[in-house]
């Protein structure tokens, strides 16, 4: 026991110095700050920046990307944003102003930093206000009235008051469990912890004052007078607005993005709903299919013709932070008034799928419409299971309807499962007027499972049993797994459904749950879904896409075995010569190198990006005169290239021809005077 508590005491420890330390450093970073923005920061927004966009603020690097994020911050907050106004900010740097100039004249500080202040810039003016000043029977005090919005999620109805304790300083916020209603009294002469006395006393000379002592609930006074705590939690309520009313996503967005993403975008992020599922085909390749539904949808027209062009570019990288995929898709849509008038009471959702091979991965999205210069962003992480001998369950799909035996049967398409296309929500939302269609995979199938294997289908609705379902395994027809709910019966709630496969014993071995909402509208619009047919599993191309997600993981078996095999299919492709021979290159087969890359020799307009690894190889053969002419025509064709200058000076030093080694050499140091090693050789040969 003294051991467990010894040891909870140092995690205590660490952690306490841990954010001590965090604190330090985000301290000393606000301290290094330029002047404007330290203002900007702590006092013009201290009190409706959230903490994570604060964060990012103080992630930012250049002044640019701090003006670029301030612009958003803004803009996120815009309540109009199609007009050149920003009325959220007019009326901050309004709130702010006023309390600046009312709130800060009984004290040394700015009315910004007083408690007044604070409620102002955050709730903006009270509804009405009763002062008590020269009373005689209570310090000053002011009960502010508020009825907030909606969207702020607080009481109706509520007042908060401010005393100048013992008569004296500035207004402060008073608290019904710290101060109690004796500190608002002058006279009173009581015990101050028997608020039942305190209470009363007030009482007799306002009502109203009396019962906003005990609470800022109206109709929330206890009979025995005793304050209620639920003014407190109020209170942190309204400190907390700021995080309640603003989606900080766009702020996470820009600090990803802003490398990547052209500067008349970054101020414009759009929220979206997102969805993604890994699926394997027959072929036994995985594919992550994905969809994203912008929030806000921006059309260009020009003669009653209505244009959108969407641009994704999709990042996929391991933990380490290593590239082990991009990719870019361009959606051009061109739509009449009647479809866009259609689609302006629904959405659009653009979905995908891309091949992916096994390991753990983070997968990073940027969709942008070129028209209105807007973008969104989503951020997932994946994995592809490795050992497919084990028996395995794939997470649950579900979606509101599926076609079966769609035309198209030998093409890829998102979310299309051999012939069965299943249409997916974006958030797991369905109509009473719908089927609920679950998918799943089993992989790694036993002999017993098929024989005696059993599906259990459970649906709870407030964790109580709502339905129940049990299939055995053999009564479908493959490990693909398609069950069809209607919803009919499913009154508007929220459910979660569970699938478990048990075994001849009804015993679960593997089980995986979703939550799923039945909608009370009377109608549930669904979007116009937006998506390319793409190739069917047994194209080339995809043994060129896997071949080049080996190599980027630096599994150059696995890479030579796949671009091997797209070569070999295609060896007039550049595409794929280059990437094989990139990976012979690596493993020392020089001569290899040579022989696939020289056939595509007789076009030198379209192939000279090869004769850089052409050149490589040959030098790695010691066949220098030969690698020689390769850089040179490839600096023909693209330009002066540090690297290639200093190939070429390599390959006449080992010719022994000084003379031409230093002209490649200084050529090289006068494109970047940096290189150390570079300059102290050329020195020490124009000595010799």
């Amino acid at each position: 026991m003294r051991r467990k508590k010894g040891f909870l005491l140092f995690m205590a420890l660490t952690l306490l110095l841990f954010f001590a330390r965090s604190g330090e450093k985000q301290n000393e970073i606000e301290r290094s700050l330029p002047a404007h923005y330290t203002k900007w920061l702590k006092e013009d927004v201290s009190h409706i920046i959230t903490q994570k966009e604060k964060e990012v603020f103080l992630k930012l690097k250049t002044d640019n990307e701090r003006d670029i994020f301030i612009q958003a911050f803004w803009k996120q907050r815009d309540p109009t944003s199609g007009t050149p106004e920003n009325e959220f900010k007019e009326e901050h740097y309004r709130r702010l102003a006023y309390a600046n100039q009312y709130f800060g004249r009984e004290t040394t500080r700015p009315g910004w930093q007083t408690d007044r202040g604070t409620i102002h810039i955050i709730l903006g003016p009270p509804r009405d206000i009763i002062r008590y000043e020269g009373e005689g029977f209570v310090y000053p005090a002011r009960i502010w009235f508020y009825d907030p919005k909606p969207e702020y999620d607080l009481p109706y109805h509520f007042h908060l008051v401010f005393f100048k304790r013992k008569g004296m300083g500035e207004f402060v916020l008073y608290s019904p469990a710290r101060d109690g209603p004796a500190s608002l009294l002058i006279n009173y002469r009581g015990d101050p912890g028997n608020i039942t006395t305190a209470y009363q006393q007030l009482r007799k000379h306002d009502f109203r004052l009396a019962e906003a002592s005990i609470s800022f609930i109206p109709g929330e006074v206890s009979p025995y007078g005793r304050p209620s705590l639920t003014s407190e939690i109020l209170v942190k309520k309204i400190y907390s607005v700021p995080e309640k009313t603003t989606d900080w996503k766009y702020a996470e967005a820009l600090l990803k993005f802003k490398d990547i993403i052209e500067v008349e975008y970054t101020a414009n992020f759009i929220n979206s709903e997102t969805r993604m599922n890994v699926i394997q085909d027959k072929s036994g390749m995985f594919f992550i299919h994905y969809s994203i539904e912008p929030e806000k949808l921006s059309v260009l027209s020009y003669e009653e013709k209505y244009r959108i062009n969407f641009e994704l570019n999709g990042i996929i990288t391991d933990f380490a932070g290593n590239m082990i995929f991009q990719f870019e898709k361009t959606f051009s849509l061109s739509f009449n008034e009647d479809q866009i008038k259609d689609i302006q009471k629904t959405s659009i959702m653009i979905q995908d799928m891309v091949p992916l091979i096994t390991g753990d991965y983070k997968f990073s999205l940027l969709l942008k419409n070129t028209v209105s210069k807007e973008f969104s962003s989503f951020e997932r992480n994946i994995y592809i299971p490795e050992n497919l001998l084990s028996f395995q369950m794939s997470p649950l799909l579900l979606g509101y309807q599926l076609r079966k035996g769609v035309s198209q049967k030998n093409v890829n398409k998102p979310f299309k499962i051999d012939d069965y296309q299943i249409s997916c929500p974006s958030r797991n939302v369905f109509h009473p007027k719908e089927d609920l269609v679950v998918f799943f995979q089993i992989r790694g199938l036993t002999q017993e499972f098929q024989k005696n294997g059993r599906i259990k289908f459970t649906f709870f609705k407030k964790e109580e049993e709502f339905l129940t379902k049990v299939k055995n395994f053999n009564e479908y027809t493959q490990s693909d797994i398609f069950e069809t709910f209607p919803l009919g019966n499913f009154p508007p709630d929220y459910f979660r459904i569970r699938v478990a496969l048990l075994d001849r014993e009804e015993t679960e071995i593997l089980f995986d749950e979703d939550v799923f909402e039945i909608s009370p509208l009377a109608d549930l619009p669904r979007p116009w879904v937006i998506s390319k047919v793409m190739p069917s599993s047994q194209n080339i191309v995809y043994s060129y896409i896997r071949g080049a997600q080996f190599a980027q993981k630096g599994n150059l078996q696995e890479a030579e075995h796949f671009l091997k095999k797209a070569f070999n299919e295609e060896p007039t492709s550049l595409k794929y010569a280059l990437s094989y021979g990139e990976i012979l290159y690596k493993k020392k087969a020089y001569q290899k190198v040579k022989e696939i890359l020289l056939p595509l020799l007789e076009d030198t307009k379209k192939s000279y990006k090869s004769l850089p690894l052409l050149g490589a190889s040959c030098q790695a053969l010691k066949e220098y005169e030969e690698a020689i002419s390769y850089y040179k025509e490839y600096l023909s064709h693209a330009g002066t290239t540090l690297n290639i200058l200093n190939s070429i000076g390599e390959c006449y030093y080992r010719l022994g021809n000084i003379e031409e080694a230093l002209i490649a050499w200084q050529k090289s140091l006068e494109i970047d005077s940096n290189q150390e090693e570079l300059k102290r050789l050329v020195n020490r040969l124009k000595i010799k």
